[in-house]
């Protein structure tokens, strides 16, 4: 899912990028907005999280979404299961409100999408992926990237913090169980420590809202396992933000998570409770191969039995 400055080339060096990033970043959020804006309020929004109608998304010709309707209510956790090239990430970029749909309506935290200012409504919302840890300065400690998280910024030195900023990153660290890494460089840290790094730089503003897309990608078992772990320690916690997590796999949804939306070609497959959702029927219609489906321990596995013959 493009963050900050992945819009440009991937052929671009890594400084080269990162320099590009930094001219974006200016261009969307100026360095002093929110010494400018003040405090960000908080308001009230009532039980939508997020309402999606009719969305539809079109590029180069291309439709990517097709008529999305999408409804995630306070205390929810979502997990976005679907085939390469179904449009998750594109998905999870309208959500993060870094994209406009080509047609429909998108509310997020009470705030509709063309009506609100996207850059203060962007704070409440924290986002992360797996490409964002190749966007991260290797030399930056795990401390520094976290706190980096208040601004939305990939380097800690464009602003300044106060005690408290430090004790909160900190705090987020705790978290997510990478309190003892706080001083290590982020480029010596493991993959499953990054990708719980970026977890806790994306609590660092205390969202209302957190979108993970494919927080597991890349990870050998031990990171994903402890990835999981983390997610699902989340997704009890009763103060934790509403949980979007997007995923390929169905044993990589973390215990604890209560709806599921299956995404097939850009259209809504299957939306709702995970245990209506997550079927065999379901996940076959979904994937166009046949899949049976089964929950133990807490855990879903989805298997094909038919190793041949696609339907």
């Amino acid at each position: 899912m493009p963050q900050l400055g992945s819009n440009y080339p991937d052929g671009h060096h890594h400084r080269d990028r990162y320099q590009s990033t930094t001219e974006l970043r200016s261009s969307t959020l100026p360095p002093d907005f929110l010494r400018r804006a003040g405090p960000v309020t908080r308001p009230v929004f009532n039980a939508d999280v997020l309402k999606l109608s009719e969305v539809r998304l079109v590029r180069d010709n291309t439709t990517i979404l097709d008529g999305v309707d999408w409804h995630v209510r306070r205390g929810e956790r979502w997990v976005v299961l679907g085939p390469n090239g179904s449009g998750k990430s594109s998905l999870c970029q309208i959500v993060a409100l870094y994209v406009h749909p080509s047609s429909g309506s998108v509310s997020v935290l009470g705030g509709r999408l063309g009506r609100v200012d996207t850059r203060a409504l962007r704070l409440r919302i924290g986002v992360t992926s797996a490409a964002l840890a190749t966007m991260i300065r290797p030399n930056m400690t795990s401390e520094q990237v976290v706190v980096a998280g208040k601004h939305a910024a990939l380097a800690h030195w464009w602003h300044t913090y106060e005690e408290a900023d430090w004790e909160q990153a900190r705090a987020c660290l705790r978290r997510v169980g990478c309190q003892d890494h706080s001083a290590q460089r982020f480029g010596t840290v493991s993959s499953g420590e990054r990708q719980r790094i970026l977890v806790a730089r994306a609590l660092m503003t205390d969202p209302d809202l957190l979108v993970l897309d494919e927080p597991t990608a890349g990870l050998d078992l031990p990171g994903r396992e402890q990835l999981i772990q983390t997610l699902s320690g989340l997704a009890q916690d009763s103060d934790a933000p509403s949980l979007i997590v997007v995923t390929h796999h169905v044993d990589e949804v973390p215990p604890g998570f209560t709806h599921a939306l299956l995404l097939a070609n850009g259209r809504v497959s299957a939306s709702g409770p995970i245990q209506d959702v997550l079927t065999s029927a379901r996940l076959t219609d979904c994937f166009g191969i046949k899949l049976a489906v089964e929950q133990r321990h807490d855990r879903w596995r989805a298997w094909a039995t038919s190793s041949v013959n696609p339907l």
